[in-house]
């Protein structure tokens, strides 16, 4: 996640009584641990979560029984599902036993958390969509702002807001989408006392990639950050994504095995109608914010991807990658950038697919940046490829 995300989340825990904090900022010692626990095999993010998990029980002086890391898991060809399995090994070699390993996923109900399960899933929903809401905010603010650090300082003030929200109203979900729209509207008032002026020679980027690796700064050597020192504005693809189209592939697999019309089903589309009422009530507040950059309906994302990567043959990231990248083309995009892990199979599969893609746009430039801890040219690759994004932005313009 995103650091705010993950702040947030650990709010939603404390909401249900669970004593709950982000692990500490990743830095030298994370990639240090990282690499001393994983054989190098692994792709980055598993040596990043390692390196951070380690980090705290060497650092922290914690009692190991009083501790319990959060690594959910999940089905499909992604390496992700065997980090929960790969973390408990590392523990049990290394002496900490006694630490525990919460690992929800839908394929146990969340029975992890038992009885808190329900009042956690809404709340936890609810603090990831606020998150990328801020998150939003901050990146269409902070490439226009006049005094450098004004949108930070908006966004911090936010987060703690929001974090302090979550954490001390109750649980109830009418009382707690009231207070966060509350929170929302806070926010929105912080953002739009900014002094900015939106200039409209600065390219737009999108930013789609594998989910880790796109947030999580330290893992892209805040590759967005640079990219708004070369005069760009960049459109993230959020976490929130990922969640629309995990239901969508528990409709499109209950549909394939017959019980569209099952018990199953219908808890599903309950749960999913919950959570679009949610989305719809927090993000109304920023509607007028956010003109020219809606995010898209998840089943728009996927027919986008359909001509390149059906959805029924191909899955994960690959799909969401290349539909959002067709999407942020038609919305203005003058370039899109991959983040992925170095080996990232996602990335792979949408690299030997984006030439194609970039022709069918009319020259879209369109680039895969890879991440395992050693960039040394970063800075050089990210200006030769706004130079191609300016130049592609300008063409278009010509020929309209």
């Amino acid at each position: 996640m995103a650091a705010g995300s993950a702040r947030a989340f650990a709010a939603a825990f404390r909401a249900i009584g669970l004593d709950a904090e982000p692990t500490p900022p990743s830095d030298h010692r994370t990639r240090e641990l990282g690499a001393r626990y994983t054989s190098g095999d692994e792709c980055y993010p598993a040596k990043v979560t390692v390196g951070d998990f380690m980090k705290l029980l060497e650092d922290s002086g914690a009692d190991p029984a009083r501790i319990a890391f959060f690594m959910p898991t999940a089905e499909g060809p992604c390496r992700f599902g065997q980090y929960a399995p790969y973390l408990r090994h590392v523990l049990d070699a290394n002496g900490y036993q006694a630490v525990q390993i919460l690992s929800p996923s839908s394929g146990n109900s969340y029975d992890g958390l038992g009885d808190l399960a329900k009042p956690f899933l809404r709340s936890g929903w609810r603090a990831l969509l606020c998150a990328d809401l801020l998150e939003k905010l901050l990146l269409m603010r902070r490439p226009y702002e006049q005094v450098r650090g004004d949108a930070e300082a908006a966004y911090d003030e936010s987060l703690a807001d929001l974090c302090h929200t979550i954490e001390t109203t109750t649980v109830e979900p009418g009382e707690q989408l009231a207070a966060l729209e509350q929170s929302m509207l806070r926010t929105r008032g912080r953002f739009r006392k900014l002094d900015t002026r939106r200039d409209r020679e600065q390219p737009l980027i999108g930013i789609v990639g594998e989910i880790f690796c796109r947030l999580n700064t330290f893992s892209n050597e805040n590759l967005i950050g640079s990219l708004e020192q070369y005069g760009a504005e960049a459109w993230l693809s959020d976490i929130v994504e990922w969640v629309w189209y995990t239901n969508s592939e528990v409709f499109r697999k209950l549909k394939l095995e017959n019980r569209i019309w099952s018990l199953e089903a219908l808890g599903s589309w309950v749960r999913q109608r919950v959570q679009k009422h949610d989305e719809n009530r927090l993000v109304e507040v920023f509607r007028e914010d956010f003109a020219g950059r809606e995010e898209p309906d998840i089943y728009e994302v996927l027919e986008c991807a359909r001509p390149y990567l059906p959805r029924e043959g191909a899955f994960g990231e690959m799909v969401l990658n290349v539909g959002k990248a067709v999407y942020l083309a038609k919305k203005g995009a003058a370039g899109i950038i991959d983040i992925s892990p170095f080996t990232c199979m996602n990335g792979i599969v949408c690299e030997a697919i984006y030439p194609q893609l970039s022709r069918d746009l009319g020259g879209i430039p369109i680039r895969n940046f890879y991440f395992d801890g050693t960039q040394s040219d970063l800075d050089r690759d990210l200006g030769v490829y706004m130079e191609l994004a300016r130049s592609y932005r300008k063409r278009s313009r010509l020929s309209v």
